[in-house]
């Protein structure tokens, strides 16, 4: 027994030992999955015009037009995470730059009749990305409008109902909610914190710490980035080559024209009045997110105004 064991001992010595006389020879060559690669054809996926740097923030930024104090290291700070973080989480900005494409020429002239600086539309891309997302505390649609705030501003928030969902009726809430603290503040910056924080978190920080702008607030981690962030994605939309994204018009999306329909009377089966118009349900609530449910109630015969794609934009209806 003795004898078997010094023989096994004696073949893992020499098998040890060759596997190390192989891999000091096998000095040209890296060993991987059970072959040998040669050092000067490893290659990888990453281009060689790829580059990873810091970003160069514009010395003329400003936020609907009040100017940044970029003389403060404190607030550089703050701008160039935001700067960094937009740019290089890439499949997002390249994202935004399509939904802005869609969504931005509906939005503007909204802002513009309201008196609302076009960088507002900005703010929704920060609230939702472009999408109509619910938050966890119940905030709804491309602007993020909490129930009581729609209802307080007239829009029809009910479970078969939600104008949140509408973006021209939901975009005219939120220049009604712009305006109202513009008014108070007289800072657009204040206005965009109030939007995000609530005026009642602004007013109890400023009373605090005793000073009355955005830049010498010190906010919560999300207010106090907002303003910032909205700057960075006003930024690389407006001027994406700069930033390394190039998209071709081809690739943009694009908003299918439509026509609208009235209704004042209660639908009871949205599938098939889609199909009178040659469409199937889940067209017809892509183009009218507000209606929640497979039918409307409208029991008071209220009239609503429904999108319907022109044809020839989606496949046929099966």
């Amino acid at each position: 027994m003795k004898t078997i064991k010094n023989i096994l001992m004696l073949l893992g010595v020499v098998f040890v030992a060759g596997t190390l006389i192989f891999a000091v020879g096998n000095t040209d060559g890296i060993v991987s999955n059970d072959r040998v690669v040669a050092n000067d054809s490893v290659q990888t996926n990453v281009s060689k015009s790829y580059r990873i740097s810091s970003i160069d923030i514009p010395a003329d930024l400003n936020f609907a037009g009040e100017i940044v104090p970029q003389a403060d290291p404190e607030i550089m700070e703050r701008i160039d995470r935001e700067f960094l973080v937009n740019t290089y989480w890439q499949s997002n900005a390249v994202l935004l730059i399509k939904r802005a494409n869609k969504y931005f020429p509906i939005i503007e002239p909204i802002l513009a009749k309201n008196g609302i600086p076009d960088d507002f539309k900005y703010l929704a891309v920060a609230e939702s990305g472009l999408t109509n997302v619910v938050s966890p505390a119940g905030a709804t649609g491309f602007w993020q409008i909490m129930r009581e705030t729609g209802r307080e501003y007239g829009l029809e928030v009910n479970s078969n109902v939600d104008e949140r969902y509408h973006l021209e009726k939901s975009t005219e809430v939120a220049c009604k909610y712009l305006n109202r603290w513009k008014d108070k503040y007289g800072s657009w910056a204040l206005t965009a914190a109030a939007y995000n924080a609530g005026p009642g978190a602004i007013n109890k920080y400023m009373g605090i710490q005793q000073v009355d702008n955005y830049w010498d607030l010190l906010l919560g981690s999300e207010t106090g980035r907002y303003v910032f962030r909205i700057m960075a994605i006003k930024e690389i939309l407006s001027n994406p080559e700069k930033y390394g994204f190039h998209i071709e018009k081809e690739d943009m999306y694009e908003a299918v024209p439509t026509f609208t329909v009235e209704i004042d009377e209660p639908v009871s089966d949205f599938a098939n009045f889609a199909q009178e118009y040659e469409i199937n349900y889940k067209i017809l609530k892509r183009h009218n997110p507000w209606l929640r449910e497979a039918h409307l109630n409208n029991n008071s015969r209220k009239k609503y105004t429904v999108e319907i794609p022109n044809k020839g934009y989606y496949r046929e209806a099966k």
